[in-house]
Parts: structure tokens; sequence; C-alpha cells
């Protein structure tokens, strides 16, 4: 499967990139050997030593910042040289070089850039509600292995009137499937919003609004980036109120292929707006029981529904899916201009 390479995809949680470990990911189809070096800056290689092929991820970090293999005890630096030959006269032969990759660390996610193309921070999709000092508390910073395509789960995300159905109770219901849409381009992003009137709140929403039942107002604004960057906006708020006084959610969900087949799903939730109910329940409390159910959500429910649809896809190669003008807008553009991003970069 093609992959957009000349972009920043989240490789994992900085705070989960630890000082003298080693991390191993597999990202578009490449295993990758991940650590920090010894100025603490996140360093990416392919995992796999250049002598014998041996995976680095089996070896060990040394104090400097250098790998070891562990099969041969070969050493490379953050550059992915040979520094070390410890058999022989030592001699390195030439080629004894591992490809590595640019890093950055940004909005708490260590990113990865997997393409030949100069490397544009600037490309990197605004995640700034996730930094240290953008005031908002965020909840618990989530990677989730789901077993389907990472287009597949950009039309998910991008098609939020599923929720009424697959999420019927916990992030929609019956009353959610009807919305105003609006789909709009500002910049690198498309926009998607749906806004729902009077309608009964589902257990997520009750839950960070007034947790009495009653109908609210409530809309979903999902942003989607290129290659598979989301953040989902949502608020709820009293039908006879100004839209102002509401309590809502913002929500990333990072999407980097690992495979055709799998996808690493980065997820992380914040509380927005001056309305809520947790004096009750208690933050903490309520910040653990939201991270689940949003886990669930995406693991328990998603996931299994996404995986056997690509089963079906695959064994009805010939069959065009039927598509409803209402709700397929958004995630119809976000995938064509995927597309010509990927034939601009292919050259077709």
């Amino acid at each position: 499967m093609a992959f957009l390479k000349n972009c920043w995809y989240a490789a994992i949680w900085a705070d989960e990139l630890k000082t003298g470990e080693l991390a191993a990911r597999t990202l578009l189809d490449t295993p990758l050997v991940l650590y920090r070096d010894d100025a603490g800056r996140p360093v990416a290689m392919d995992d796999m030593c250049p002598h014998r092929l041996a995976p680095l991820r089996l070896g060990k970090l040394l104090p400097g910042g250098t790998i070891q293999c562990g099969y041969h005890g070969l050493e490379f630096d953050s550059s992915g040289q040979c520094v070390k030959n410890p058999h022989g006269n030592g001699r390195v032969p030439r080629g004894c070089q591992v490809r590595t990759y640019p890093m950055v660390e940004k909005h708490t996610l260590a990113w990865i850039w997997m393409g030949n193309g100069e490397p544009d921070e600037g490309l990197i999709p605004d995640f700034g509600y996730l930094d240290a000092d953008s005031g908002y508390d965020v909840g618990r910073r989530d990677t989730i292995e789901m077993d389907a395509n990472y287009r597949a789960i950009i039309d998910n995300l991008l098609d939020l009137s599923h929720a009424a159905y697959l999420h019927d109770g916990l992030l929609g219901n019956a009353e959610t499937a009807w919305a105003d849409i609006e789909v709009r381009q500002e910049g690198p992003y498309v926009y998607v919003r749906r806004d729902m009137q009077n309608v009964p709140p589902p257990l997520l929403r009750d839950l960070l609004f007034k947790r009495d039942g009653a109908p609210v107002n409530m809309w979903q604004t999902i942003r989607w980036s290129a290659p598979s960057a989301v953040l989902n906006d949502v608020g709820t708020y009293a039908p006879d109120s100004d839209r102002t006084r509401f309590s809502g959610q913002l929500g990333c969900h990072i999407l980097t292929p690992v495979s055709e087949d799998s996808t690493l799903y980065f997820t992380a939730a914040a509380r927005q707006g001056p309305l809520g109910a947790e004096a009750d329940e208690g933050e903490d409390a309520l910040k653990a029981r939201i991270a689940e159910l949003r886990r669930y959500a995406f693991k328990e429910q998603d996931d299994p529904m996404l995986k056997a649809q690509q089963e079906n896809v695959r064994r009805h190669p010939g069959v065009a899916p039927v598509l409803l003008p209402a709700i397929d807008a958004g995630p119809v553009r976000c995938q064509r201009l995927l597309d010509e991003m990927l034939r601009d970069e292919s050259g077709q």
C-alpha cells in the first residue's frame, strides 16, 4: 500500500520515549527503533543492523547515546553511522550505516518524517491544547492499536452520524442521527460540522454537562489535516441558553499507519467550556471514566466494525460503495485530497 511520506506522523507520546531505553515501532510498514540521544533528542532509525540484518531493538543503548547491536556488538551513533567494529582490525566497512529519520517533539508527541523531501516543521498540525502551557487540563494520553486501515478510520471520524448507531447511548442515539452538516476547507484543514438541536444527551455528553438527561443542543466539529490527523471539538448547551454557556471537549485522533491493516491511534481529550458537572464525582475520577469510555468506543466498537468492513471490501474488490451525500461529503473530499497528494508525491 502506498503511504504519503513527505509529511509528519506521530510516532510516540514524548513522555513514553524514556532516556536510556529503546522503543520498537513499525510505522508505514517499516520496523524502527526509537530512543533519545545523549542530549535527550528523539532519534529514529531502521531496526536493522547492516551486518547480518539483526534487529537493533534486541541490542542495547550505551552511555553516550550509541546503539550496540545485540548480535555482534557493532555500535551506531544517532546519525546511523557505525562508529565501532569490535572484530578484527576494527575497520568499519563502507556502507555500514543505518538509515535515520528526522524527529521533532511538538504538542507532547514525537513526530517522524519518513520521506526524502526536506522536513518542514510548519506542516505539523496544530494540537496546541495538548501543550503543558495551553491552560487545558488534558486527560490520559492513550495509544490504541486498531486492526483497521487508517483511511477507513478517517472516513469513520469524518462521518460522526455513525455514533447514533454504532455508539448508541454512549456517543450518540437515534435522535442525533439527523444534523445540520457543513463542510468547509480553510488552508490545510478540512472541517465537518454537525449541529443537533433539542436531543437527549448520550452518556458522555451528559457526564460532561448537567447529568440530568434533559434535552440539549450539541455540536461536533471535526478538523482533518493530511495525511491523518483529526481534531474533534464538541460542545453541549441547554436549548434555552446562549451557546457560550456550554460544556465540551477537545479530542485528538492522530492516526499513524502501521501497515495496510493496522493503525496506531493517538488520542487525548481535554475539557472545555464554562459549564460542567464534575464536582460531585471528582475531577480525577471523571477524567478516568471518560478516558475509559472513549477507549471502549474506539477499540471495542469502531475497531471490530472497521475490521469487518475492510474484510468485505477485500472480498468484493469490484464493488463501489454507494455514497449518501448528506453524510459522505466530508470523507469524500478528504480522501480525494489525500489521493492527489499521493499522486503528486509519486510523480504520477
